[in-house]
């Protein structure tokens, strides 16, 4: 029995195609309000840095300048995906978008990093003086509605924690924007509060540029995690091998697998299995069953012996 030119796509574990989170109304509301609350610190501290002459005060705010844009992105990007799932333009939905809005604001995050880090710099050499009294109860103040609004967009956290593969990149991506922003505004009024307490003049700017330091890790790590979503890498090892596991478990061979992720909490998986004479595709099917996270998969079934590709890299045995 050759099933070489049957494959079946198993359409019963998803028949809509869109691929969107389990909370993605929940997550694109929180991230609007979010986005009305950083738009008014925004002013608060721009303004305070401008006419207290504060770096750090400044650094903050523009950090929640790229906070405001990161915010509005991530939930354009939930209304976009909401709007477009059953769009047929989309081979496997539009549950990406929210990987796209979250790398397109790690890249902002780092611009701001170098932005900061070449004022600070440059207030380092040359100095100017700062208003700490009137500066450091602003950024208290715009350090509390960080906290604030870093509560509002805490992620759901999954078994393998913020890192977990199945869960949404996009919330992810706005909280780890406003967590920078917080470890920044401590830094602010660290820097504030040792200019005004022992006339250190350096520790305002010095703190901007550790901010910096600070914001760029942030961003790189937000890269490396939302290129890895859309450069399809194996992202769920553990999925991968449940899903060959099953395939094989009474003596069949799993001869190429891919898996993939299509949106939050969405994989699908492409395999090609050998087996003897008397197995189905439907037989395989029913072996996926239960995993709740892959929600589309295509099998192709050879006669045990056929030639064929040999394992995927990544999933080699």
């Amino acid at each position: 029995m050759s099933s070489a030119d049957r494959p079946d796509s198993l359409d019963a574990f998803r028949q809509d195609g869109a691929y969107l989170g389990a909370d993605h109304a929940r997550n694109e509301r929180r991230t609007w309000i979010v986005t009305a609350i950083c738009a008014v610190t925004l002013v608060a501290q721009i303004a305070g840095g401008l006419a207290f002459r504060s770096m750090a005060l400044t650094a903050s705010g523009l950090h929640m300048a790229a906070h405001v844009a990161a915010m509005a992105t991530a939930a354009a990007a939930y209304g976009l995906a909401r709007r477009w799932a059953g769009d047929p333009r989309f081979a496997w939905g539009a549950g990406k978008l929210g990987y796209l809005a979250g790398f397109a604001n790690a890249v902002v995050l780092g611009v701001i990093a170098v932005l900061i880090g070449v004022e600070s710099v440059g207030r380092l050499i040359t100095p100017e003086a700062v208003d700490y009294n009137a500066a450091l109860p602003l950024a208290v103040a715009g350090l509390a509605v960080t906290v604030v609004c870093v509560v509002l967009l805490r992620p759901v956290q999954g078994a393998h924690g913020h890192d977990d593969p199945h869960g949404d990149l996009n919330i992810s991506a706005a909280h780890l924007h406003l967590t920078a922003d917080a470890a920044v505004g401590v830094l602010a009024i660290a820097g504030l509060a040792a200019g005004r307490q022992l006339g250190w003049a350096w520790a305002d700017p010095l703190a901007g540029l550790a901010g910096a330091a600070l914001v760029a890790q942030f961003a790189i790590s937000l890269i490396r995690r939302a290129a890895s979503a859309l450069l399809d890498m194996n992202l769920s090892p553990e999925l991968a091998a449940e899903v060959r596991r099953r395939l094989e478990a009474q003596g069949e061979r799993v001869i190429d697998l891919h898996l993939w992720r299509l949106g939050p909490g969405h994989f699908a998986a492409v395999a090609s299995v050998a087996a003897g004479p008397g197995r189905t595709v439907e037989a395989l099917r029913a072996r996926l069953g239960g995993l709740a996270s892959l929600s589309h998969v295509t099998l192709e079934l050879r006669s045990d012996g056929e030639p064929g590709h040999g394992p995927a890299d990544g999933f080699r045995r």
